[in-house]
């Protein structure tokens, strides 16, 4: 289950990457409005987001247009919030464009596509309103995995060929 914490002035960049560090078993993303949302990842959890990370990582090789990211890599939207999708995936010429200080950091910009795949503890309507969340920052893919009601099973080739 995720936890919102509301605190009373928005947490920085550095604060939330050291509350990370402290904290290696949460995922914290940050809304819009700052609230932080802090997720526990389980081992099931874990062991779905890197069958879904081998997979997007082996599309994104053979095809050299983009570039992966994994659940851990925050991206800072352009709506101010701090989002770490399960798995990413960003076009080349976007991530060239960046500053080596913006590629070390939460970087500045919505990933083309986002995969979320839910777990037990996820609301399902709060995962739509993420997907909703990364469409508006500029997504132009938004996926939503639901092993919970349909068992997990997936091929990245038919959604993006």
């Amino acid at each position: 289950m995720a936890i919102s914490l509301r605190l009373p002035a928005q947490l920085t960049d550095e604060d939330i990457r050291d509350l990370s560090t402290r904290n290696p078993g949460l995922q914290i993303e940050q809304a819009a409005s700052g609230e932080l949302i802090l997720t526990p990842t389980g081992a099931e959890a874990g062991r779905r987001e890197i069958v879904l990370g081998a997979q997007l990582y082996n599309w994104a090789v053979a095809q050299g247009m983009g570039l992966s990211f994994g659940p851990s890599t925050g991206f800072r939207l352009s709506d101010g919030s701090l989002r770490s999708p399960d798995a990413s995936w960003v076009r080349r010429d976007r991530w060239a464009a960046l500053t080596p200080a913006q590629r070390e950091g939460f970087a500045p910009l919505c990933p083309d596509a986002v995969f979320e795949i839910r777990s037990r503890s996820d609301s399902l309507s709060d995962l739509r309103e993420k997907m909703r969340v990364y469409l508006a920052n500029g997504a132009r893919l938004a996926v939503l995995i639901d092993p919970v009601l349909r068992g997990f099973t997936f091929d990245l080739r038919p959604i993006f060929e």
